[in-house]
Parts: C-alpha cells; sequence; structure tokens
C-alpha cells in the first residue's frame, strides 16, 4: 500500500526525491493512516483544484485497501 502511494504521488510532482510516506500503527477499528509528503512546490499538483486530486489519490488507496481486507486514511501535509 505505500508503494501505490508513494509512485502516485510521484507520477504527480517534480521534486521525486521529496515524496515520503509515513505509516502510523493501525488504530484500534483496523484503520492504517498514511501521511503523504511532498516539497512545497509540488503540493498544489497533490492537491488539485478544490481538492480533487486529493480525493481521487484517496479513493484509489481505499480500493486497493478493499482488496486486502484494510481500512486506510490518507493524509497530505
Amino acid at each position: 500500500m505505500q508503494e501505490l502511494l508513494i509512485a502516485v504521488a510521484r507520477g504527480l510532482v517534480e521534486d521525486k526525491d521529496a515524496v515520503q510516506v509515513t505509516v502510523d500503527p493501525a488504530r484500534e477499528d483496523g484503520t492504517v493512516v498514511y501521511h503523504l509528503t511532498v516539497a512545497e512546490g509540488d503540493m498544489g499538483r497533490v492537491i488539485g483544484k478544490q481538492g480533487s486530486i486529493a480525493k481521487a489519490i484517496r479513493v484509489v488507496m481505499r480500493a486497493a485497501a478493499v482488496r486486502q481486507n484494510e481500512k486506510v486514511v490518507v493524509e497530505i501535509g
């Protein structure tokens, strides 16, 4: 899952080396939180107009998580 998020983010940004993903341990309800960090100049590319790209990233991650019986949350910052 972490590799998927990194691949999607690197496809969107200019500074590919600045893409970082950290993962929190699973919460009590089984939800895993992924924190996506990119360079300041690339933040707009990852969020998109009115958050459309960020929403799409979250949809893709949730769809992949369903196939593995997981719950995920993606935080971008």
